[in-house]
C-alpha cells in the first residue's frame, strides 16, 4: 500500500473517533508471545504456565512460547520480565513465593513487584503438601514430629530455593513443632522432588502439582496438607489441623504480570482471554486433578491482593527470621 493510502486510511480512523493508539494496539499480538516462567520445567510453576499455554495460543491466533528461565531464586527470570519491552510480547507467570517473597529475603533482587510489573490476571491457588519418601519409617505428620524430636538434625527438608514458600513452610513447620530438621535448597521444585523421589532428600513440603502423581503411584507418601478442607485430588490426607497442627495454614498462588509500562488495552484483553480459558471444564479438571484450584481476579483485584500478600508475607517472614542466606 503506498504511503499516500496509509495515510488516507488512517486519517479516515480519526474521523471516525478511533485514536491511532488503538488503531495500532487492536492488531495485537502479531507474532508469538514468551511467557517466562522463572523455574525449571516440572514443578508447579511451570504446570500453571503450560495449563494456559495452548488455549491462550488458541485464543490469541498467536503461539505462546513457555521459557523456562530458572536460577537466583526466581530472580532471573523476574528481571528479564522486569525489564523486557512493554508491548505484551514478554509475560511472566510469576509464583508467590518469589513475587511476595524475595522483596523482603533479597537487599537487591533486581526488580520490584509493583514498579515493575502490571498485573494481568490470577490464575491457580494451592496449599502445600507435606510429602516424604515412602522408605521413611513414618505414617502420620504426628509420627514424624516425634521421629524428628528423637533424630534431632538426621532429616533434611527439600524446598526450591531460599525464601521460596517451601522455605518459608518448612521453617514454620520447625518453629511450631520444636524441631531441627536441615533445609536443602534446589533451584525449582522439579529437581526437588527428583530427589525427594530417589531418597536423597526426606521430605518436600510443596504444592500438590508437583508431587500429587507419585503419592497416587505410592513413591511418596503424603502426610498432610495445608489448606482447611481436604483436597478433591487427595480425599485420604488430612489437613494439619486434623493431623493434629493447628495454625499450619499455607498457600500458594500462580499469577500473570506484563512488564510496567504495558498498554491497559493489551493487559484488559489478556485478562479476558485467560478469565474465559479458566472456565474451561477441561482446564479446571486438569488444574483440580493437580491440587490446585483456578481463580479468576481482574487486573485491579490482581494488584490489590499482591500488596496485601506483600505485607502478609513480608510479616511471616520476618517473625520467622528466614533470609535469602
Amino acid at each position: 500500500m503506498k504511503r499516500r493510502s496509509l495515510i488516507a486510511l488512517g486519517a479516515a480512523g480519526i474521523a471516525a473517533g478511533v485514536s491511532p493508539s488503538v488503531f495500532a494496539q487492536a492488531k495485537f499480538p502479531q507474532r508469538p508471545v514468551t511467557l517466562v516462567v522463572p523455574t525449571p520445567p516440572g514443578g508447579s510453576t511451570d504446570f500453571t504456565a503450560r495449563l494456559i499455554a495452548e488455549p491462550l495460543t488458541r485464543a490469541l491466533g498467536q503461539s505462546v512460547i513457555v521459557d523456562n528461565k530458572p536460577g537466583g531464586a526466581g530472580n532471573i527470570g523476574n528481571q528479564l520480565v522486569a525489564r523486557a519491552k512493554p508491548d505484551g510480547y514478554t509475560l511472566l507467570m510469576a509464583y508467590s513465593g518469589y513475587q511476595v517473597g524475595n522483596p523482603h529475603l533479597f537487599k537487591d533482587a533486581g526488580w520490584d513487584p509493583i514498579k515493575d510489573f502490571v498485573p494481568v490476571a490470577m490464575v491457580t491457588r494451592a496449599p502445600q503438601v507435606v510429602a516424604i519418601h515412602h522408605a521413611l519409617p513414618v505414617n502420620s505428620l504426628q509420627e514424624l514430629i516425634a521421629y524428628a524430636k528423637k533424630n534431632p538434625g538426621k532429616l533434611n527438608y527439600a524446598s526450591s530455593g531460599n525464601g521460596s514458600i517451601q522455605h518459608i513452610a518448612g521453617e514454620l513447620f520447625k518453629q511450631l513443632t520444636g524441631t531441627f530438621i536441615t533445609h536443602i535448597p534446589y533451584r525449582g521444585s522439579g529437581p526437588a522432588v527428583q530427589d525427594l523421589l530417589a531418597g536423597t532428600v526426606d521430605l518436600h513440603i510443596t504444592t500438590p502439582a508437583s508431587v500429587v502423581s507419585h503419592i497416587k503411584s505410592g513413591r511418596l507418601r503424603a502426610l498432610a496438607v495445608t489448606s482447611a478442607k481436604r483436597l478433591p485430588s487427595l480425599p485420604d490426607v488430612p489437613t494439619a489441623t486434623e493431623a493434629g497442627l493447628k495454625g499450619y495454614d499455607l498457600d500458594s498462588w500462580f499469577a500473570l504480570y506484563a512488564p510496567a509500562g504495558t498498554p491497559a488495552v493489551i493487559v484488559q484483553q489478556l485478562n479476558a482471554e485467560v478469565n474465559k480459558i479458566l472456565q474451561m471444564p477441561e482446564v479446571r479438571k486438569k488444574a483440580e486433578d493437580s491440587g490446585t484450584s483456578v481463580e479468576a481476579f481482574t487486573p485491579t483485584q490482581l494488584g490489590e491482593f499482591t500488596r496485601k500478600e506483600l505485607d502478609y508475607w513480608g510479616g511471616v517472614i520476618k517473625s520467622a527470621k528466614i533470609t535469602a542466606d
